[in-house]
């Protein structure tokens, strides 16, 4: 069910709810968190969508904030979304102008859950500072994409000196499968047999420069990353012995080749994360993710970000 409310202020969207949970039983008592989407309002249906179908995982309130022309009038158009049309959730979606078109806490602070945390996502052009920002200051976990950015090397840079405790980048979440197999794989290794590590990817995926700085700081030799002209995001991991090298390689489609000297060729399932997926991955944690800001603020100056070689076939 889609109800939209015109000229409103959401004080009056919260007692629109509260009258639909007591006429039709839509209940809010199973939601463990409010997730506030901050876009555009061309980006607003894909943005549901990939939480609708996150939440279903972890059901919660979805508030999504599609900021307007700050020079147009100042108004307030709501739109709720209940039952099929929110997936496991509720949906609010705000659309403001004028001096509405902002991102401010006291726009939906009738909104929020009590005693539930908050998780904001910025799928495009965060602020520049999301901790600092308006919602990033009520938020336990902050969620951006470097993805989305005109420069994925610029983009980092900057997510490094801005960092806080509690920051997270979808760059980073798609890489789970890549570091759990590569986690695996040097877990039987003695480090000390890995002279270096070529990383190859897309030029500019920030999540093969991410790879890069989390093996710079797992492994003390050199890494360096290749770029490939084919496909986008990760394409293989090169690590070089002299027993001869270990690959992992996703040239294509969803299962990558692990070689091995002297091994048959393993194939291991390593299908690419789509948001929805990377979006509930994060929302099963509201503790800051140590690993990345390790790999962030200390890992990224240790990398050669524009080191860019021919990527080996």
């Amino acid at each position: 069910m889609i109800i939209d409310v015109k000229d409103t202020t959401t004080s009056r969207v919260a007692k629109e709810m509260n009258r639909l949970r007591q006429a039709g039983g839509v209940v809010t008592l199973g939601r463990v968190l409010t997730l506030i989407i901050a876009t555009s309002d061309d980006h607003v249906e894909s943005s549901i969508r990939a939480a609708n179908l996150a939440s279903r995982e972890h059901p919660c309130r979805i508030i999504v904030i599609a900021v307007g022309d700050p020079e147009a009038e100042t108004a307030l158009d709501a739109q709720i979304r209940v039952g099929g049309d929110a997936g496991a959730s509720d949906v609010v979606v705000l659309r403001g102008s004028g001096s509405n078109a902002v991102e401010s806490e006291s726009l939906i602070g009738a909104l929020l859950l009590p005693d539930a945390p908050i998780v904001v996502w910025w799928p495009h052009r965060p602020p520049e500072v999301p901790a600092e920002s308006p919602l990033g200051r009520i938020a336990h976990r902050r969620i951006t994409d470097t993805a989305t950015a005109a420069s994925a090397r610029a983009a980092l840079m900057h997510l490094r000196t801005t960092y806080r405790a509690g920051d997270t980048d979808l760059a980073w979440t798609r890489l789970t499968g890549w570091r759990i197999q590569l986690a695996a794989i040097l877990d039987g290794l003695d480090p000390a047999e890995i002279r270096s590590v070529t990383v190859d990817g897309a030029e500019d995926s920030p999540s093969t420069m991410l790879l890069a700085a989390w093996l710079t700081r797992r492994l003390d030799v050199p890494v360096t990353m290749a770029h490939s002209k084919a496909g986008h995001g990760m394409r293989s991991v090169r690590l070089r012995r002299d027993d001869g090298d270990i690959v992992l390689s996703r040239p294509v489609g969803d299962v990558a080749s692990l070689y091995q000297q002297g091994r048959p060729v393993q194939r291991i399932s390593l299908p690419k994360r789509s948001d929805q997926e990377c979006l509930a991955e994060e929302l099963r944690r509201l503790d800051p993710d140590e690993v990345f800001g390790d790999v962030v603020v200390h890992g990224l100056p240790l990398t050669d970000l524009k080191a860019v070689l021919p990527s080996e076939r």
